[in-house]
């Protein structure tokens, strides 16, 4: 696509409600681009008799929802978002999947990648690229795994693109404030006050980027985002699914549908301790583990909270139990890490969604090994 101006942020996002669980992360719209509305429509069955291990999650997310290279949401009508090929890649990656990884970026290149450089959001099997904005979050988990896939199997083709995806992140879906440098949810947010979502910054991902690509760039965003997580985190004890930043450093927590809806954490806030819990510097897993203490106020967690912990829905999501596991491993409780995770693999289990089920394969592997590039259990900084 050619490079355009995006409008700022004013209408309704896009606002999955699951029958049973999870859905795919709630982003919001320019006042010009297309608005899905997908119902996901959860599959429920028994709960194994073994728990499985991020290896077998990996392995079964592979197998439920990668068809030809294109990770399909099956449970809210078969589209593909450039999240959910990202998430392919980076399950791909650490199973030491060559063939899958293949595949998933070669319908990724064919489908989604934009003249910018980036990723089209969304694809029907029907419209081809119905959305072709850029969402931050697949961009960068895309980038790191493609320089990750090319250093490991020495690939010159996925550290190629990887590094230009990486350079395209940076001129196009960052911003400048008193905070410091800060990622954009994408391009079409680029007026102040910036739409932001604290998920989708990752410590990780900005250190393996700035050791493939050497660009001081990624430095910098990676203080800024410690910066605008911490103002997050300021404002109330849960962060909110969306937030506005001020140029002057300003946070407001937001509901995701402009001026619109509820203010909680949910689909999208509850990944933000696993970002940071797989980080490598002491102060960066410390803001994971700031949400331990309210989110293990109750046992059962619900798929969306209000921003001081209390449920606001019956619904139930794997990434819930992975998010808190995150919190807790930050926040030094290796006894409650394993039983949230056997929790998250069972709520995944007894209701099949794409997006939980990716979460539990993900959160798993980011926190009980190192091969993503973090360091949930590997060597660590104080810095």
């Amino acid at each position: 696509m050619t490079r355009k101006t995006w409008i700022p942020i004013a209408a309704a996002a896009t606002l999955v409600v699951a029958v049973g669980a999870a859905l795919v992360a709630v982003r919001p719209w320019s006042a010009t681009a297309p608005q899905a509305s997908i119902t996901s429509n959860a599959t429920s069955t028994s709960a194994p008799d073994v728990d499985r291990s991020a290896a077998q999650l990996r392995s079964d997310f592979i197998d439920r929802y990668v068809r030809d290279g294109r990770v399909v949401r099956t449970d809210q009508g078969g589209d593909t978002v450039s999240e959910g090929q990202a998430y392919g890649l980076l399950v791909a990656y650490a199973s030491d999947d060559r063939k899958t990884f293949g595949e998933v970026w070669s319908w990724t290149e064919r489908h989604l990648l934009t003249d910018d450089h980036l990723l089209a959001w969304r694809w029907t099997p029907g419209a081809g690229v119905a959305d072709d904005q850029s969402a931050s979050d697949a961009d960068l988990d895309a980038a790191r795994a493609l320089v990750l896939a090319g250093e490991r199997w020495d690939d010159a083709r996925y550290t190629e693109a990887g590094k230009t995806l990486a350079a395209a992140i940076l001129d196009h879906e960052t911003a400048e404030t008193d905070l410091g440098t800060i990622l954009l949810p994408g391009p079409w947010a680029d007026r102040e006050p910036y739409r932001y979502n604290a998920s989708y910054a990752s410590p990780a991902a900005f250190r393996v980027l700035e050791r493939a690509t050497g660009d001081r760039r990624w430095a910098a965003l990676a203080d800024g985002s410690r910066a605008a997580t911490a103002a997050v985190l300021r404002a109330s004890a849960l962060p909110s699914d969306w937030s506005q930043v001020h140029a002057d450093g300003a946070v407001d927590p937001m509901p995701a549908s402009g001026d619109q809806g509820p203010v909680v954490y949910g689909w999208d806030a509850m990944r933000l301790p696993l970002r940071w819990a797989e980080a490598c510097s002491a102060p960066d897993r410390a803001l994971a583990g700031q949400l331990a203490p309210t989110l293990r106020r109750s046992t059962t967690l619900a798929a969306q909270l209000d921003l001081g912990g209390t449920a606001v829905t019956t619904d139930t999501s794997a990434l819930a139990y992975a998010a808190r596991a995150a919190a807790e491993q930050a926040d030094g409780s290796s006894s409650a890490v394993t039983a949230d995770l056997r929790r998250s693999d069972r709520t995944s289990a007894t209701t099949r969604t794409y997006y939980g089920d990716a979460w539990a394969a993900l959160g798993a592997t980011m926190l009980t090994s190192d091969v993503l590039g973090g360091c949930a259990v590997g060597p660590r900084s104080d810095s």
